[in-house]
Order: structure tokens, then C-alpha cells, then sequence
């Protein structure tokens, strides 16, 4: 019960990151304001989500790890219901970033409790279910936002993705009795000088790079932020020499394998979740398809997503290793130019008919990338720089996803003609992922360290 409850939860918050974005041009017809608002419903979460993660675990070491995993269940479950009753666009994205600020209380939790309550055969058990809820996820996420939005239930219609997180908090918060308390052995602070320094130099590099095509100010404002950053690296290794536990480990960003990897996964999940909502736009807003069809067609991609993973990890990493990252992101870049030869062999205001193959072979790439780069990224660090590497890849993870949506989307939304707005986008992410290409590179060239064991690498990095 106790472990069915944890992965509820997982499911839940990870669910909210895919589920709005099938259901956001729906919401945006009906709440109104400009149309660069659309990829923000979703990005808005997602940025919340990553700079919460950077103190979600420290507040459960302070107050104890199952009394916040019930105080963020409970905001989650409130700001759910904010969000599907909120009456215009801006109120509705700044309730995303609290619901997304919840789930980041979440989240770290659920790893500390496990950890907690299981050992030995029974731990690896525990945390080897939480790759299968993950993609799980990721496969119901768009298809259930677009029969939601599509069912129209009682009349609701979009706010029913909302909705549906009620009665799953209601079912983890009945469980939580069987969820034992846990606490850090040594009671650490929270560094909210660091906290602040690190949430305000993420926020003034990331938003105004999202805004799809970053003028003078923007760059003018993101180079403050990159310096906002290099200051809370200088704090955090102060704080550490000081005795005192900081955010992140200050050694994990030296040398270039571990900032690589940051790279790497902020470049791959921007792609994903751009080319995600670029779909989905083109097909709602360019094609006037509804929900239901643009979550049909996203759906071969995270099927072929978790299916990959599952052969990557089980099979292929422990045999070939961090190779397969590599040929995870040539077949991705497939997928996307299948994807671009989908949109120009079909008549402009025509669905793409090869465009759902095309997308089963961009999530195969997906699949094949993931498990083999957390075995490399934390093959990188030392043991007891295990759990702050993961939670800041995690953290980066969400920022990519957000960066991807808002600037992918914006380009979309900032070009003229359905068909052109598409194949510029793609052309886009194409851009991202040949970045993402040189950074992964990067990260496995004369690597002296050997990768831990893929199931190892994954479990550190849940």
C-alpha cells in the first residue's frame, strides 16, 4: 500500500507535465489573451517544477520526509483545483508554477521514503517500478488530456486534465498512514541565500531565452542570470569549506564530463518537449484537429519511448553502453527528418499521414538515449556525490522541458503559415540536437572513470 501510494504520486506529478499540453489550444480559445501564452501553461509547471527540486529534498531532511510529501500532495491536490477553475490565462499559468512548485515537494520525497521503508532485494525492487510508472506516464499523458478535453465530461472540457489529479491525491493521501517517518540523522539548514541566488540566476537565463525569438534585452537579461549563477557557484563552494552542507556538491563541476551531462540532458529534453508541442499546434491550431487527434498522434511516440527504454536498459546498455546513448540521438534525429518529410509531402492544410511513423521513430531515439545517459552522467561523479548529481540533472531535466516548450513553441507561434511554422521548429530542435550531439561527445570523450551498473545509475537517478 505504502509503495503503491509513492508511486501514485510519481505518476501524478510527471502525468501534469504531458497532459496539458494536447489540451492547451483548447484552453487558450476559451481563457483567451495572446497566443505566446499557450506554450506557458505548460512551461510554467515545468520551471517551477526545477527550481523547486533544488530545495524540495532539503526541506523533507528538515521537516521530515512524510510530513512534506503530504503537505505537496495536498497543494497539489488545491492548486489542481485552482487550476481548473481559474478564469483567465494569466491566473491559470501563475497557479501552474504553485502546482509545479507542490510537485517539487513531492518528488524527492518519494525517493528518501523508499530508501526509508525498503532494503536490500526488496529496495532494488522498489525503485526499478519507478523507470516502468515514469514512461507509463509519459504514454498516458497526452492521449488521457486529449479524451479528457475531447469527452467533454459534464461540460467541463479542458479543466477535466485537472480534475483528474483530485481523486488520485485523495487515494495517496489515504495511504500515507502506512508511509513511516524519516528524517536526515543530522538536521541540515536550507541556505536560503543560496536558494535565492540560484532560483533568480535560473529564472533570468531561462525566461527570457523562452520568449521564441530572444531580442538584445533578452540576451542583455540571460547573461545577468549566467552571472547570477557563477555567483551561487562561488557561495556553494564557500558553504562548503565552510563545513556546512550546500545545494549541490561544488565538485561536481569541475572538470567537463558532469557539466557535459548538464548540457546534454538540458539540450535533449528541450528538444523532446519542443517537438512535442510543436505537434500539437500544428495540428489544433494549423489543422483545426481536435484534441483527440493530436493526442492519438503523439501516442506511437511514447510508446516507442517506453518501449526503448525497457530493451535499452535491460539489454543493450549492459552490453554496449554509453554507445547507445549515441545511437539514440542519430535515431532521433531520424525521427525528426522523417518528421520534416511528413509535413512537406502533405498538402498544407492536410493531416501528415506519415507523420505518427515518424514519431515512433523520434521516440525509439528517446527510449534508446535515456537509461544509458544517466548510467554515463553518473558514472561521472564520485559515490558520495551520488544523490546531488541526480537531483541536479533532474533539476536540469525540467528546465530543458521548459526552455524546449517555450522556445520551439514560440517559433512556431511566430511564423506565418501552419506548414512553415511546423518545419521552421523542427528545423530548430534539429539545431538543439546537434548541440545536444557535441555535448554528449563531450561528456564520454577519455572518460577515466568506469560507468556504474545501468540499473545502479537508474535507481540514483529516480
Amino acid at each position: 500500500m505504502a509503495l503503491a501510494a509513492l508511486l501514485a504520486a510519481e505518476a501524478m506529478n510527471f502525468l501534469d507535465a504531458t497532459i496539458v499540453q494536447v489540451a492547451a489550444p483548447v484552453i487558450h480559445t476559451d481563457l483567451g489573451g495572446a497566443d505566446a501564452t499557450i506554450p506557458w501553461f505548460s512551461a510554467s509547471y515545468t520551471l517551477a517544477f526545477a527550481l523547486g527540486l533544488l530545495t524540495g529534498g532539503r526541506l523533507g531532511d528538515i521537516h521530515g520526509r512524510r510530513r512534506v510529501f503530504c503537505a505537496g500532495v495536498i497543494a497539489f491536490a488545491l492548486t489542481s483545483l485552482a487550476c481548473a477553475l481559474a478564469p483567465t490565462a494569466l491566473v491559470l499559468i501563475t497557479l501552474r508554477a504553485l502546482q509545479g512548485a507542490a510537485a517539487a515537494a513531492i518528488i524527492p520525497q518519494t525517493f528518501g521514503l523508499i530508501r526509508a521503508m525498503f532494503t536490500g532485494p526488496e529496495l532494488s525492487k522498489a525503485l526499478g517500478m519507478i523507470g516502468p510508472v515514469m514512461g507509463l506516464s509519459a504514454v498516458v499523458g497526452p492521449a488521457l488530456g486529449g479524451v479528457l478535453t475531447h469527452a467533454d465530461l459534464l461540460g467541463v472540457s479542458w479543466r477535466a486534465v485537472f480534475l483528474v489529479n483530485l481523486p488520485l491525491a485523495v487515494a495517496v493521501l489515504a495511504a500515507t498512514p502506512f508511509l513511516c517517518e524519516d528524517r536526515a540523522p543530522v538536521r541540515p539548514r536550507l541556505d536560503p541565500v543560496g536558494t535565492a541566488l540560484a532560483m533568480l540566476g535560473t529564472a533570468l537565463l531561462v525566461c527570457p531565452l523562452a520568449t521564441g525569438h530572444p531580442g538584445p534585452p533578452a540576451w542583455a537579461t540571460a547573461a545577468v542570470g549566467a552571472a547570477v549563477l557563477t555567483v551561487f557557484v562561488a557561495h556553494q563552494r564557500r558553504t562548503a569549506r565552510h563545513g556546512k552542507a550546500p545545494l549541490i556538491e561544488p565538485a561536481l563541476l569541475r572538470g567537463r564530463s558532469f557539466p557535459a551531462a548538464l548540457a546534454t540532458s538540458t539540450l535533449f529534453f528541450a528538444v523532446m518537449n519542443g517537438v512535442m508541442i510543436t505537434i500539437v499546434l500544428h495540428l489544433e491550431l494549423g489543422l483545426h484537429d481536435g484534441p483527440l487527434t493530436a493526442g492519438l498522434t503523439l501516442l506511437p511516440w511514447s510508446a516507442g519511448l517506453a518501449v526503448a527504454s525497457w530493451a535499452a536498459g535491460s539489454h543493450l546498455v549492459p552490453r554496449y553502453g554509453g554507445r547507445v546513448m549515441h545511437a539514440g540521438i542519430v535515431t532521433l534525429a531520424g525521427g525528426l527528418a522523417a518528421a520534416a518529410f511528413a509535413y512537406s509531402a502533405a498538402a498544407s492544410d492536410a493531416y501528415p499521414t506519415a507523420l505518427p511513423f515518424a514519431l515512433a521513430l523520434a521516440g525509439l531515439g528517446s527510449g534508446l538515449f535515456t537509461p544509458p545517459f544517466f548510467t554515463t552522467a553518473l558514472g561521472a561523479v564520485g559515490p558520495h556525490e551520488t544523490g546531488s548529481a541526480a537531483g541536479l540533472l533532474n533539476a536540469v531535466q525540467q528546465l530543458g522541458g521548459t526552455l524546449g516548450i517555450a522556445l520551439i513553441g514560440g517559433v512556431y507561434l511566430d511564423t506565418t503559415g501552419p506548414r512553415a511554422a511546423a518545419e521552421h521548429a523542427l528545423g530548430v530542435a534539429a539545431v538543439l540536437l546537434a548541440a545536444t550531439a557535441a555535448a554528449a561527445g563531450a561528456m564520454t570523450a577519455r572518460r577515466t572513470r568506469p560507468a556504474v551498473p545501468a540499473d545502479e545509475a537508474r535507481d540514483e537517478a529516480g
